[in-house]
């Protein structure tokens, strides 16, 4: 179902998410090499072949929807809501989308599912990418950290959200 959000003081992105089949795989591949590939070209770690292979050994169809905004397909999110605390695997957007509140929209609506189910939500962000501000500035909080990964958590929230 299509979602009017207002983050960050944007215009109102549409936001819908619609789900994913197997067959959607390499789209979604594509989507996450494009997402990735700047920040993993400064950690002199960008290969394709493997980004493909790590994003498919995992992919489950039922956990992933694409970002749709304004009609436009951005790109993609996958959440595992089957542990505690909820897996954040993947949320990319388009190079070309980002900046726009895409990211953030998406957030907010995990966010509202989550803190109703009284969930929190843990997300790992490449070390040296702009990821980590963007999940900072939304709440989430460092945890750990590990050779190329520092992972963050997000506590549910009582009551409205501000």
């Amino acid at each position: 179902m299509p979602r009017r959000s207002n983050e960050g003081g944007r215009s109102a992105v549409i936001l819908n998410l619609s789900p994913t089949t197997l067959d959607d795989a390499e789209a979604l591949v594509a989507i996450r090499i494009a997402a990735m590939r700047e920040s993993l070209e400064a950690l002199g770690r960008f290969d394709p072949r493997r980004a493909r292979e790590r994003f498919l050994a995992g992919f489950t169809p039922a956990d992933c929807r694409f970002v749709e905004a304004d009609g436009v397909r951005a790109g993609f999110v996958l959440l595992r809501r089957q542990t505690r605390p909820w897996l954040l695997d993947h949320l990319y957007i388009e190079p070309a989308m980002q900046g726009r509140g895409i990211g953030a929209a998406v957030l907010a609506a995990i966010f509202a599912e989550a803190d109703a189910q009284a969930a929190p939500i843990r997300v790992g962000a490449l070390r040296g990418s702009a990821s980590n501000r963007f999940y900072q500035r939304h709440g989430f909080v460092r945890t750990d950290e590990a050779e190329w990964d520092i992972h963050y958590l997000r506590e549910p929230r009582d009551g409205p959200r501000s």
